[in-house]
C-alpha cells in the first residue's frame, strides 16, 4: 500500500549516469579556486544532470505505465525544488562575497534537504540519500579546502552508491 503512493519512477541507472558525469566535473574544476570558472563549471555539470535525470525519469516512467507529472511525482517535484532554488539564489552572495569555498558544503546540504522532502513521496531509499547528502554537505562546510573532493563524493560517489541500490531493488 505505501508503495502505490510512492513516486516509483525513481531512475537507479538515471542517478549512475548523473554520478558518473560528476566526477569529470569535480575533476576539472579542482584546476580553479572557487573563482568564476569554477562556477561555470559546476553549473555546466547540474545542466547536464537535470537533463539526464528528466530523460531518465520520463524514460522509467514511460516504461512502468506511470504518470510522472500527476499524483506523487508532482509532489516529489514540488518539495524537492525549494530547497534547490535556495541553493541557488544564496550562490550569488556568496560568489560576491567572496566565499565561493562554502558552495560544496551548501549545495549539498540543500540537496539532501531536497532529496530528504521529495524522497517522502519515493522510494525508502531516496530519503536515505538524502540524509547521506547533508551528512557530506555538513562535513564539507568545515572541511571547505576539500570542496571538490567533496562534491565527487557526493554529487558523484553518492548517487551512483544509491543509483544502483535503487536500479536493483527497485527495477531500473
Amino acid at each position: 500500500m505505501e508503495l502505490s503512493a510512492a513516486f516509483t519512477a525513481v531512475p537507479g541507472w538515471g542517478m549512475v549516469a548523473v554520478g558518473a558525469t560528476a566526477l569529470p566535473a569535480a575533476w576539472l574544476a579542482s584546476h580553479y579556486s572557487f573563482d568564476l570558472r569554477w562556477l561555470e563549471i559546476w553549473i555546466c555539470e547540474a545542466v547536464i544532470a537535470v537533463s539526464l535525470a528528466i530523460v531518465a525519469i520520463q524514460s522509467k516512467a514511460f516504461r512502468r505505465g506511470l504518470p510522472w507529472t500527476s499524483g506523487p511525482g508532482r509532489k516529489v517535484a514540488l518539495s524537492f525544488l525549494p530547497p534547490v532554488a535556495a541553493a541557488a539564489l544564496l550562490t550569488i552572495p556568496l560568489v560576491r562575497a567572496g566565499l565561493g569555498s562554502m558552495l560544496p558544503g551548501m549545495w549539498m546540504l540543500l540537496y539532501g534537504v531536497g532529496v530528504i522532502t521529495g524522497g517522502a513521496f519515493s522510494v525508502r531509499a531516496v530519503p536515505v540519500m538524502g540524509v547521506c547528502f547533508m551528512t557530506m554537505g555538513a562535513a564539507a562546510l568545515f572541511l571547505s579546502t576539500l570542496g571538490n573532493w567533496a562534491m565527487a563524493a557526493g554529487f558523484g560517489g553518492l548517487h551512483i552508491l544509491f543509483g544502483i541500490w535503487i536500479a536493483r531493488r527497485y527495477g531500473g
